[in-house]
């Protein structure tokens, strides 16, 4: 197996190497190549810093830590979004912590009493004149901004001094998100695990494929989980991963989705009762154990359709999409449009190079971020985010971040990721293993891995 990056990698150790078919296993495992990430990937990339859900009003502020960085984002008007470096000027004292508001639209540092209006610049200083000379200007002491835009409810940040353009960055999956509406979602619940005991790729990595269902979640792949762990042939029967698309796409963005048949366009002719149920059983299970991608308004809908005659060439599916719609447009919910490429794109993911996840479905959306906890490359911080379309009149919460301290907790976790938090920590012990080199990927399941790799050493091999 041979190193098949095309950048300037060929002085790197092994253990840091991309492959054709894996990863070398110090990628995940290595402090050294952890503090490459934070100098060449951190600095530079368009990430994922926050919702707009987080800072509603005017005035309103929350922070982002990124590695060393913390980075203060503030609410300027109600149109208009800044970011900034979280530091005072004159002694380093940071002017945020956390989500707040600040009072009468002034930055005010806690320490000295330093103040700012919203766009950074500095309106008093405490005995000024004492400050080089009385020559200070406001010049020295503005706060500095960092690059920001918003997109589809997300607040992008960059701190390179000239980053690539972000219209240029999001392009391969603009199209995509700018469809599934995700600017008019609103926050449910937020939670996220400080310090979970993996590296933030084997985190996210963890949801960049669908062929662990059998295993890990053998309730929602019950035909899968039998070949597992009964050595019981499906005979004819595929498997729900057989039927995933996945594209690798610029920039190291990708994403998967359901391929064939969908919901509006299955033709499946005389649909079951028995068809029903096992859509009602499946939904259940993501109520009950997840949480996010599907309601409970959602599951009282498909159980609204016990009874009823299916139209001919019609399905269970496609009726349960027909009433999903009419229950929103009662509730003046806002949804997007239910083509068959957003309807196919329902239950699976979209991916924001370098650690936004976006999995979509029926009107809702789970968000995952994986970034690192300092420079240590056995940890990472991992956010679970629940959105959805409010009706209209229905009061949006201000996002608020809920920490777990332990996820085997049910109280803290519901099932599912409950199931994904006991193989990662597995992972991380596994790559310490001496006698493991590398990690090996499939062509296919896998793909989005390698691409998202790739991308990686872009960045990291740049001046």
């Amino acid at each position: 197996m041979t190193a098949t990056s095309e950048f300037e990698t060929q002085s790197w150790p092994e253990a840091w190497q991309v492959f054709d078919h894996g990863l070398g296993k110090g990628r995940y495992t290595d402090p050294e190549f952890a503090r490459l990430e934070r100098d060449r990937l951190w600095y530079r990339v368009w990430q994922f810093a926050a919702r707009l859900d987080e800072i509603p009003q005017v005035g309103d502020y929350t922070t982002y830590q990124i590695v060393d960085q913390s980075i203060l984002i503030v609410r300027v008007a109600e149109d208009r979004v800044k970011a900034f470096f979280n530091f005072c000027p004159h002694r380093g004292t940071t002017l945020g912590e956390g989500s707040d508001t600040f009072a009468r639209g002034a930055i005010i540092c806690p320490f000295h009493g330093w103040r700012w209006n919203l766009e950074g610049q500095i309106q008093f200083i405490l005995e000024r004149e004492q400050f080089r000379d009385g020559c200070l200007e406001d010049r020295d002491a503005r706060l500095r901004e960092v690059h920001c835009q918003v997109f589809e409810g997300f607040v992008f940040v960059s701190l390179a001094r000239e980053p690539q353009p972000f219209a240029e960055f999001i392009a391969p999956v603009r199209d995509i998100l700018e469809k599934l509406k995700l600017g008019q979602m609103h926050h449910r619940w937020w939670k996220a695990v400080v310090g979970a005991p993996c590296n933030w790729k084997v985190a996210q990595e963890a949801f960049h494929e669908t062929f662990h269902l059998a295993a890990t979640h053998p309730q929602l792949e019950p035909v899968g989980a039998r070949l597992v762990y009964e050595g019981i042939d499906p005979a004819g029967r595929p498997l729900g991963h057989e039927n995933i698309a996945y594209e690798a796409l610029a920039h190291g963005h990708g994403r998967f989705y359901a391929r064939g048949s969908s919901p509006i366009s299955d033709k499946t002719p005389n649909p079951t009762p028995a068809q029903l149920e096992a859509m009602i059983e499946h939904m259940e299970h993501l109520v009950e154990e997840l949480d996010t991608m599907v309601l409970s308004r959602d599951l009282e809908v498909a159980r609204s359709l016990r009874g009823r005659q299916v139209p001919p060439g019609s399905s269970w599916a496609a009726e349960f999409v027909k009433a999903l719609y009419e229950r929103a447009g009662a509730e003046g919910r806002p949804m997007p449009e239910p083509t068959p490429e957003i309807v196919q794109q329902w239950g699976g993911e979209v991916f924001v190079f370098p650690n936004l996840l976006i999995l979509p479905n029926i009107g809702n959306a789970m968000i995952y971020r994986a970034r690192p906890y300092g420079l240590d490359p056995d940890r990472c911080i991992f956010e679970i985010f629940s959105t959805t379309g409010y009706g209209a009149g229905e009061a949006v919460p201000r996002a608020q971040v809920e920490v777990v301290t332990d996820p085997t907790d049910p109280a803290q976790l519901p099932l599912i990721p409950r199931q994904d938090f006991s193989n990662v920590p597995r992972v991380q012990k596994g790559l310490h293993a001496l006698a493991c080199n590398r990690v090996w990927l499939a062509a296919e399941q896998e793909r989005l891995i390698l691409n998202m790799h790739r991308e990686l050493d872009r960045y990291l091999t740049l001046p």
